[in-house]
């Protein structure tokens, strides 16, 4: 069993998430800890420079509360916003908090990434500890 799971869940809250959160609960055991972990994409400093005072950080708090929402209010689960790129951002955070194990939903592969998404794909190569992929 893993003592701290990270699950990274896509701000649409939408493939595969039930799934990834079961399949975290059954590794993580009775004493294990669970993250779901939201990344918003980075947005250039030229850009912010030209947004409303107060706009990036409210808009951080609502993916906070969408993602509480999505997790149906469970006690057990942290829940987590981080800023910048997706498959970077979810290993840099695994790292920095010491997860031994990733679980990630990965969409329905196109042509161009056949086996795995992009996000998923970046992950399972770069992440330090173990990844399971949910599909």
């Amino acid at each position: 069993m893993y003592k701290n799971i990270l699950v990274p869940i896509a701000p649409d809250h939408r493939a595969n998430t039930a799934a990834a959160l079961e399949a975290a609960r059954l590794l993580a055991g009775s004493d294990g800890r669970i993250t779901a972990l939201t990344v918003a994409e980075a947005i250039p400093g030229y850009v912010v420079q030209q947004l409303p005072e107060g706009l990036l950080e409210h808009t951080h708090d609502e993916m906070l509360a969408s993602l509480k929402a999505d997790l149906g209010g469970v006690k057990d689960i942290k829940a987590e916003v981080v800023t910048g790129h997706a498959g970077r951002a979810i290993t840099d955070y695994a790292d920095q908090h010491g997860a031994d194990c990733i679980v990630i939903a990965s969409h329905r592969p196109g042509l161009q990434d056949y086996f795995l998404g992009s996000t998923a794909a970046r992950v399972v190569r770069h992440a330090a500890c173990t990844v399971v992929v949910i599909r």
